[in-house]
């Protein structure tokens, strides 16, 4: 039931959304469709080497959306490669064109920007082209982009600023070294480059770049994507590896330095032997280290909101310390930092506060996918967190290999493309874990998350008729459990 509109006269607004990304974007239209008045904030701090974006949030103009452009580009690239084996006449010197790839992708950001201005706009939602900080739980100081300011109160607060990716402490970081938030607008092709960090926006790039044609090395502090299933990252590293990309594990960047022909000269210790001091040469160094909040520009000190390692601590509703002050998204302690887990959030919070709803959203077995030229996606449980949960006599591994039929003409290796199922062990079997490698590995992984929702269990699983010659039915068929010690790279096509 809507809320009367009698309740929030004394109030400028019904909700002040700080940060018009995706799940402050979808809280503000779900607000405005139950009936609330609802003011939108959007400020982007320029990056330090001057890149500024439009309104939308980091998926739009700096994140998802055109990592899957790029992703996309490299895989065309390798379709170019693979189409003489299918018969096609391709041209030998066919390259990218960086200065056409990118045009093309901010063309694109642009009119999703322009979308999101006229949505705003039909939709009768007040837009501040500024950044909001708090003076009160209910009053906010919009500094607007040409320097006014001016105060507006709102009923309900939502903060949904989202991260930034975090500089290194060195000598040069900030003069000579981009993040994610500059690439997909470089104006000149990155040339060789250097990708720090070991998280999957590092992972990404690294790889799209690679299969774009440059010369690419990953430098990572300790693991690669260590909260990820290990075996299955082992794989990747191996794949990417064998397509040309370079694994530094280990260690740290001291210092960046411009050489007198415009290269970039990086100084390196290895943490395992601290005499050691290395050192490469790179056209474009890649800070992806982390992403962190702008906690201060909100001045969030002023409401005594629970922060927690620069982020901020909510219930299971979204709500902070401060009653009626809600956050979602990557500004939030503990959730996944994915575009769709802030959208449910953040229409969660305008159900709650303006539907009469009282369900929470469910945090649990939320797939996801790597982006890396031969894909990873994932839910549910690493086999690492299933054996700290449970002995491992309470749950199986089932695995395999298994062969894309569209690397079979072109002969691309197969050597990589892995299957995982981890069950536990009791009557019903269920399914706690799916992890898969190989082409549209994310599109695959959709369908069985619904399902793992559901209980899937392996008699359910290994009962549904697959749809022939596609990658997704070898999740069918993998019939092998590690328990078995049977070789997983020649499968079983019937139970024994």
């Amino acid at each position: 039931m809507k809320k009367s509109r009698s309740e929030f006269q004394m109030w400028d607004f019904d909700l002040i959304c700080i940060g018009v990304g995706s799940g402050g974007l979808a809280c503000a239209k779900e607000a405005v469709r139950l009936g609330a008045k609802v003011a939108c904030l959007d400020f982007v701090r320029p990056t330090p080497i001057g890149t500024r974006w439009g309104i939308g949030g980091t998926c739009v103009n700096v994140g998802c959306i055109p990592k899957k452009h790029m992703h996309q580009a490299a895989l065309l690239g390798n379709a170019i490669e693979d189409a003489t084996h299918f018969g096609w006449n391709v041209p030998k010197d066919s390259a990218i064109n960086w200065k056409k790839l990118v045009t093309e992708i901010q063309n694109n950001i642009r009119s999703t920007n322009w979308v999101v201005k006229v949505e705003l706009r039909t939709r009768n939602m007040t837009y501040f082209n500024g950044i909001g900080s708090f003076i009160d739980q209910h009053t906010i100081r919009v500094k607007m982009a040409n320097g006014s300011e001016q105060q507006i109160t709102g009923k309900y607060i939502l903060i949904a600023i989202g991260n930034r990716p975090v500089y290194p402490k060195i000598p040069g970081a900030l003069e000579y070294g981009i993040t994610s938030d500059d690439l997909f607008s470089l104006p000149k092709p990155p040339g060789k480059t250097l990708c720090v960090g070991a998280g999957y926006v590092s992972m990404e790039c690294a790889g799209f770049l690679n299969e774009l044609g440059y010369n690419v090395t990953v430098m990572a502090r300790a693991e690669i994507l260590s909260t990820f299933d290990q075996e299955m990252v082992n794989i990747l590293k191996e794949y990417m590896a064998s397509r040309g990309v370079t694994f530094l594990q280990y260690r740290l960047p001291k210092s960046v330095e411009l050489t007198e022909n415009k290269q970039l000269l990086v100084k390196f210790r290895n943490i395992k032997n601290e005499n050691i001091e290395e050192h490469g040469i790179f056209d474009t160094v890649i800070w992806a280290m982390g992403r962190r909040p702008l906690l201060d520009d909100i001045n969030f000190s002023a409401v005594n909101l629970t922060i927690d390692d620069y982020e901020i601590v909510v219930n299971n509703f979204e709500q902070t310390s401060v009653p009626n002050i809600f956050a979602v998204g990557d500004v939030v302690k503990g959730r996944p930092k994915l575009t769709p887990v802030a959208i449910k959030a953040g229409i969660s919070v305008a159900r709650r506060l303006f539907g009469g709803a009282d369900d929470c959203v469910n945090y649990n077995n939320i797939p996801t996918t790597l982006f890396t030229p031969l894909e990873y996606s994932f839910v549910g449980m690493t086999e690492e967190e299933a054996l700290r949960r449970f002995d491992e006599n309470d749950i199986d591994v089932h695995h395999g290999y298994y062969n894309p039929i569209e690397f079979i003409v072109s002969q691309r290796s197969t050597a990589y493309c892995y299957i995982k199922v981890i069950t536990r062990r009791d009557e019903a079997c269920r399914i706690i874990g799916i992890h898969f490698i190989g082409p549209n590995a994310g599109e695959i992984l959709q369908g069985f998350a619904a399902a793992i929702n559901c209980g899937l269990t392996v008699d359910a699983l290994f009962s549904t008729v697959g749809v022939y010659l596609t990658n997704a039915a070898e999740l069918t068929k993998v019939f092998i459990t590690k328990r078995s010690g049977l070789d997983p790279s020649k499968p079983l096509y019937v139970l024994t």
